[in-house]
């Protein structure tokens, strides 16, 4: 009877053990923003580029502005007007840039925050920034309407 019990015991913490050892899976999401630089506009770029380090600062609310959580997102709202203190500046600095660059300092701020940790935990808060992101001209009634930033999440 002592036998039976020990083997059910050591049974038990075996699967007690595999079970623990399946429940834990860690997740690593990798964001990819696919630029549309066309080749033959190397020229453009450059430009955009230099564009963008003038107006460095002024792009801080447009990274401000897609760090907000929007009402969608049930942990936190903004509170009111909150999105509009920093959407309004953010247009205006955009509105300096040509048609072309636009988009360039969109993914400028997103890579900006990325790499500096951002607090975009999981793959769902970082679909809605990167949807936030794609629309911010249009939110700006700007040309282009949208943005063509790509996520890939692995």
């Amino acid at each position: 009877m002592a036998k039976l019990t020990v083997l059910a015991a050591i049974l038990l913490v075996a699967l007690l053990a595999i079970a623990s050892a399946t429940a834990h899976r860690t997740t690593i999401t990798t964001t990819v923003l696919e630029d549309e630089e066309d080749p033959g506009q190397g020229g453009q770029s450059q430009r955009c580029q230099q564009k963008i380090q003038e107006q460095q600062q002024q792009l801080w609310h447009c990274q401000q502005y897609l760090s907000q959580m929007s009402p969608s997102d049930l942990r936190m709202y903004p509170l009111p007007g909150q999105q509009e203190e920093h959407l309004r500046p953010c247009c205006q600095t955009l509105e300096n840039f040509d048609e072309q660059c636009v988009c360039e300092a969109v993914m400028h701020v997103v890579r900006q925050q990325l790499q500096q940790g951002g607090g975009w935990q999981g793959e769902e808060m970082q679909q809605q920034v990167m949807q936030k992101a794609r629309n911010l001209p249009r939110k700006c009634n700007l040309e282009p309407q949208q943005c063509q930033i790509g996520a890939v999440f692995v």
